[in-house]
């Protein structure tokens, strides 16, 4: 959590692997994925990391379906996380014909079946209403918990951090802090 401008985002694609411009080293269960003194910067697909933007990116020329299985998932998990993420009903739709919350979930549900070994989450679903909002957020937070993968969030509210965080950082002028 942090204020706009403060580098939050900028901080998941250092995770991510995008952010070219990173400077420093970053370790991920004991695996060095940057030490910029010794030119090393693991690339992103090397990094095992689901990664959803705030823009929710889908392939526009894939279907729901194809855009959910687009990292090799079964028929069968595709039809899992459709369902467990409200979307099964849009599966034949392409991404224009979505509105933004339902473009947000199917990207979220894309980064799950992408069996991550991180995920990360940039206002996932900034574009839904709270109660369909807390019922998603309770959602991931359980899919996690079950598989035991991190998630790292980034949000402007309070309840989405309260559902999916274990632990409350807060970022500003730089500096990172846990607050919880």
């Amino acid at each position: 959590v942090g204020p706009s401008g403060a580098g939050k985002t900028t901080l998941l694609r250092v995770l991510a692997g995008v952010e070219r411009r990173a400077k420093g080293s970053l370790v991920f269960d004991d695996e060095p994925w940057l030490d910029s003194s010794k030119g090393l910067a693991v690339p992103p697909w090397e990094r095992g990391v689901g990664w959803v933007p705030q823009e929710a990116s889908l392939f526009p020329h894939l279907s729901v379906a194809e855009n959910l299985a687009y990292g090799g998932a079964t028929e069968e998990a595709v039809g899992a996380k459709a369902d467990l993420l409200e979307v099964a009903h849009l599966l034949d739709r392409r991404p224009r014909r979505l509105s933004g919350g339902e473009r947000q979930r199917v990207a979220v549900g894309r980064a799950l079946l992408a069996s991550p070994s991180l995920l990360l989450l940039d206002e996932p679903f900034s574009a839904l209403d709270r109660p369909l909002r807390d019922k998603l957020a309770g959602k991931v937070r359980q899919w996690t918990t079950d598989v035991r993968v991190p998630l790292v969030l980034v949000s402007h509210d309070e309840s989405d951090s309260g559902i999916l965080a274990d632990e409350h950082w807060h970022l500003a002028d730089g500096v990172l802090e846990r607050t919880k």
